[in-house]
């Protein structure tokens, strides 16, 4: 592999890791589709034009093989190729006709699919939710995207202190974290600590996802980056609280 090939792989691995690990709901289970899927890719000499794009499609053959067959066993208000879309354009920000050749699809059926899952995707995982974000205009902001996403917000938790506090109180069904949250302490801290008595899907919001997603120790499953819109937060919402699928 040239330094070029290189280095635009080492771009790529942390979105990869992300749409993976959104797509089967665990670190562990989004990091194996991820190497596996690496693997296949760079047996091709040479390597593919575009890196990124290629592990974006065998990453999504790959799962689709493992969940295609147990889809439709689930009762589930999107398709798997709904599901694979949005993420790829909501979560990752490509462009639609970029997701649609990874998901092997005409860009207008791709359109016409997100714009049927953008209509059922709403009501689909209505939940109560706690947000941990120390600014407060970004904390209304958030607010408002969840409930705008159709969500209940109970609490907002500006410290470590307070969104234990919080979530002791309150058992929240999804759990909306700042990484940094200044003198207030550290969002992964806060999560660890209320995982200790209370097991919730959790969402990190950052500006720095890449930080994130190196794969080398314990990370979070679900990462969307700063700023996002209203279908990112729906779309990871969804993933997050269905738990993504068990590829075991």
């Amino acid at each position: 592999m040239t330094s070029v090939h290189r280095e635009e792989l080492i771009r790529a691995l942390p979105y990869v890791r992300r749409y993976a690990r959104a797509l089967t709901g665990t670190q562990e289970a989004g990091d194996q589709l991820v190497a596996a899927s690496l693997e296949a890719v760079l047996r091709h000499e040479p390597p593919p034009g575009d890196l990124q794009t290629a592990l974006y499609r065998e990453v999504t053959i790959r799962f689709t093989r493992k969940d295609g067959a147990r889809s439709s066993e689930r009762a589930s208000p999107l398709t798997h190729q709904q599901r694979t879309l949005m993420l790829l354009v909501s979560l990752e920000e490509l462009p639609v006709d970029r997701a649609a050749s990874i998901v092997g699809l005409h860009p207008d059926a791709a359109k016409a699919m997100l714009e049927a899952g953008r209509d059922r995707l709403r009501e689909a995982t209505a939940t109560d939710v706690l947000i941990i974000e120390d600014e407060p205009i970004i904390a209304m902001d958030l607010e408002e995207l969840v409930q705008s996403c159709g969500h209940r917000i109970v609490g907002v938790a500006a410290t470590e202190r307070e969104a234990v506090e919080i979530a002791k109180r309150t058992r929240p069904g999804l759990i909306l974290a700042d990484i940094n949250l200044g003198a207030g302490g550290d969002g992964t801290a806060a999560v660890a600590r209320i995982m200790q008595s209370h097991q919730a899907p959790v969402i990190f919001v950052t500006a720095y996802p890449e930080r994130l997603l190196t794969g080398e120790a314990i990370e979070p499953a679900f990462v969307i980056t700063k700023p996002f819109d209203p279908m990112t937060l729906a779309v990871a919402t969804f993933q997050a609280v269905t738990g993504g699928v068990d590829l075991g």
